[in-house]
């Protein structure tokens, strides 16, 4: 028996014919698993607070930023708006068609896209997360910038599973837009120009590494190690 599932029986045994919202009878061995996993996750948070500002996270394709912004998103911890996706926006401008998504001029467009909506997010004194690989140090220059011009304190989240894992990753996620080479060259990178000491002297007010598959680590249980102002 885990320590969660019998915290829950020791402390709801008068409740065991209550139905509740979830459909569960209160006490029944299912609704105990369930507040157990609820007890885990929240066991683990918030050990980091991210104040609020620009958030950037920083990693190769398939390192699992998605993932962990989608947990974000789902537990409630930020909202929708508040993310600022480059694959998302390309989507928006291109749809699915490579021959024009794929380009420097298509890249001009997504970047200016993103950083208008990041801007006007900031100017309205809202957070804002910039999802995308930002593994070089002129990618992150660009948002540190536009974080300065609003005073907002830059956070950021480090994604740096290593290369097994990476691409492991990218293969279960089945992208066709990148190669297995196009990733190792941008774990490359990662590791050359996104040190956590680099990012700090470039302008980051805190940094912070997320756990993933290297560290055993859900996307949901490593949301939970985090909360954003």
């Amino acid at each position: 028996m885990t320590w969660g599932f019998a915290l829950y029986l020791a402390g709801n045994d008068s409740h065991r014919d209550t139905i509740l919202p979830s459909g569960l009878p209160a006490g029944s061995p299912e609704e105990a698993l369930d507040c157990a996993g609820d007890l885990y996750l929240n066991a683990l948070a918030p050990a980091i607070r991210v104040p609020a500002g620009l958030v950037v996270l920083v990693g190769p394709p398939a390192s699992g930023k998605t993932s962990f912004v989608r947990a974000l998103i789902a537990r409630r911890q930020i909202d929708t708006e508040a993310v600022v996706s480059s694959d998302e926006i390309r989507t928006e401008l291109f749809g699915t068609s490579p021959v024009q998504a794929e380009s420097d001029a298509a890249d001009a467009r997504i970047f200016e896209e993103r950083d208008r909506r990041i801007v006007a997010r900031l100017a309205a004194g809202r957070s804002a997360l910039a999802e995308s690989t930002n593994v070089t140090p002129q990618a992150r220059a660009r948002l540190i910038a536009i974080a300065r011009r609003f005073n907002a304190p830059v956070s950021m989240l480090r994604f740096n599973p290593g290369v097994t894992d990476l691409l492991q990753q990218y293969t279960e996620r089945g992208r066709t837009d990148l190669t297995a080479a196009d990733v190792r060259a941008y774990a490359a990178i990662m590791t050359r120009e996104a040190s956590a000491d680099q990012l700090r002297s470039e302008g980051a007010a805190s940094v912070h590494d997320v756990p993933g598959r290297r560290q055993a680590t859900t996307p949901a249980e490593a949301a939970a190690h985090f909360s954003f102002a």
